[in-house]
């Protein structure tokens, strides 16, 4: 309790989820939360429960981002932790993509073990639109960046805060049906290394979570897809929202106050090293 007493704590994508359960373990740490959100009305419902403060913030639209961040000042005056959470998986509403990526998936190996070699093929990138992939980029790249900056107008004047974003375990071994989302976690990690160089004068901490697959909203619509990833993880099973709440709360404490520019990747055992 209280490892992060007094604290105002910024949540993107705050609404559900893996921002949700991070904002919960931040209010039971002794923070005050503000949690961001394109569905403001759940949003709205979580910040009551947590006697915090809601905002819609759509985090691929710098001026709204930089018109959110400036009430955060009005009001807070101060901004101890930002947590860059808000984010897509590019399979919403896109349940034949995830069909296909399964049946594929059967007839390559059927193929293989056959034949000896593969002819059916996955070909995400070359059928891939230019809004698909601009969209995946604005939310997670544009948006950590968008919110780092306006935050740091705040920051640093304070010169003592955390900065959290959040990666993916794909941005390390890239994802076969994600090369979007791919190349922006993996984007969010050099990003996250090359500010914590920039910040550390300022004793300005940015550090990310790399999660592996983890039972969320964002996850459930993954269909037998599921089934692949945890026959791929040594633990055979998904995480937790709880194991990537706790390790935002660690990074955040001063527990970690000699910790900067690093990852921490709570996975299962599906990548060992990052």
């Amino acid at each position: 309790m209280d490892r992060l007493k007094d604290k105002v704590a910024l949540i993107t994508g705050g609404a559900r989820g893996l921002g949700a359960s991070i904002a919960k373990h931040f209010f039971n740490e002794g923070a005050k939360v503000i949690l961001c959100d394109i569905n403001i009305d759940q949003a709205n419902e979580k910040a009551r429960e947590l006697d915090g403060k809601a905002y819609y913030m759509d985090v691929s639209n710098s001026k709204n981002v930089k018109k959110v961040f400036t009430k955060v000042k009005s009001k807070f005056n101060q901004l101890d932790i930002l947590v860059n959470n808000a984010g897509i998986n590019g399979f919403e509403n896109r349940q034949d993509l995830l069909d296909e990526r399964m049946k594929v998936n059967n007839l390559q190996s059927r193929e293989f073990a056959e034949l000896g070699k593969i002819n059916t093929h996955f070909d995400v990138t070359v059928n891939m639109t230019d809004d698909d992939w601009y969209r995946m980029i604005s939310v997670h790249l544009n948006g950590t960046f968008f919110c780092t900056r306006e935050a740091l107008k705040i920051m640093n004047n304070q010169e003592s805060a955390s900065i959290i974003n959040m990666a993916s375990v794909l941005g390390t071994t890239g994802g076969p049906s994600s090369p979007h989302y791919s190349a922006a976690k993996a984007a969010i990690l050099g990003y996250t290394r090359a500010t914590a160089r920039e910040l550390a004068s300022r004793n300005i901490r940015v550090n990310a979570i790399a999660p592996g697959y983890i039972d969320t909203d964002m996850t459930s619509s993954l269909g037998d897809v599921i089934r692949l990833v945890k026959s791929s993880t040594p633990m055979k099973k998904f995480g937790e929202v709880d194991d990537i709440a706790w390790a935002a709360v660690y990074l955040a404490s001063k527990e970690a106050k000699f910790v900067t520019g690093q990852t921490l990747s709570p996975n299962g055992g599906f990548v060992m090293s990052q």
